[in-house]
């Protein structure tokens, strides 16, 4: 197996340009004349990194390579289970087809080579027009033997928004995985107890998604009782 040793960590220009998935103009996309913050001429532009060319630098290269023999065991070829790998600010992440991610996480967990002990949780974002891949699934891991930081991004679409739970590999990611279920609404599947982390469990939507409506929400909990205003405070 590959030994993997720490070493310039400057990656190979790549040649492919990054996949542009939204546009905005002004501070919060205001397409009329109500723009009334000062910001009408700002626009943005909102990517996802182009993948990387190798050498990746230091020992990325390495650890890629681990996960590919790995993968080769199980009878996987590489595009079985890695759609790309990225390597932005010195950091390496690998986009992890969503039906191969427990396999992939238990390499990283397992494998001698790449012993990364912690899942850091996940956070999920959420990219409208990224047709058919709207919703990603970012994880950290860390690895304590080797003192190195890995990350692993999983895509799924708003119509199917179903990625394998890493609790039965990390059991540390039950919160955050119910967290990002209830505000993203990601459905992770084979968790040992998917409910909302915050809102009740009768509220309809999820409200981090970029469509989710700002404002006019009543905010009403089960069996919550909201007093009349004038007894709310006493003024003595």
């Amino acid at each position: 197996m590959s030994e993997i040793n720490d070493g310039d960590l400057r990656a190979g220009a790549s040649a492919a340009q990054p996949t542009v998935v939204a546009q905005r103009s002004g501070l919060w996309g205001v397409k009329d004349s109500g723009d009334t913050t000062g910001f009408s001429g700002q626009k943005e532009t909102f990517t996802v990194a182009a993948p990387a060319e190798r050498p990746y630098g230091g020992w990325f290269d390495a650890a890629v390579d681990v996960l590919i023999e790995l993968a080769a065991k199980d009878g996987y070829q590489e595009a079985d289970f890695l759609e790309k790998v990225v390597v932005e600010n010195d950091q390496l992440v690998l986009f992890v087809k969503r039906e191969r991610l427990l396999d992939v996480a238990r390499y990283l967990r397992d494998d001698q080579d790449l012993r990364f002990e912690m899942c850091l949780g996940v956070s999920a974002v959420h990219y409208p027009a990224d047709a058919g891949r709207e919703l990603h699934a970012y994880f950290p891991f860390f690895s304590i033997t080797h003192n190195r930081l890995i990350a692993v991004e999983v895509t799924c679409p708003e119509s199917d928004p179903h990625i394998p739970s890493l609790c039965s590999v990390y059991p540390g990611d039950d919160w955050s995985e119910r967290e990002a279920y209830d505000l993203m609404g990601i459905v992770f599947d084979g968790h040992p107890g998917l409910t909302r982390s915050a809102l009740p469990d009768d509220w309809v939507g999820h409200p981090q998604r970029k469509d989710y409506p700002l404002g006019g929400v009543p905010v009403e909990y089960k069996g919550a009782v909201v007093p009349p205003p004038d007894t709310r405070r006493e003024y003595n």
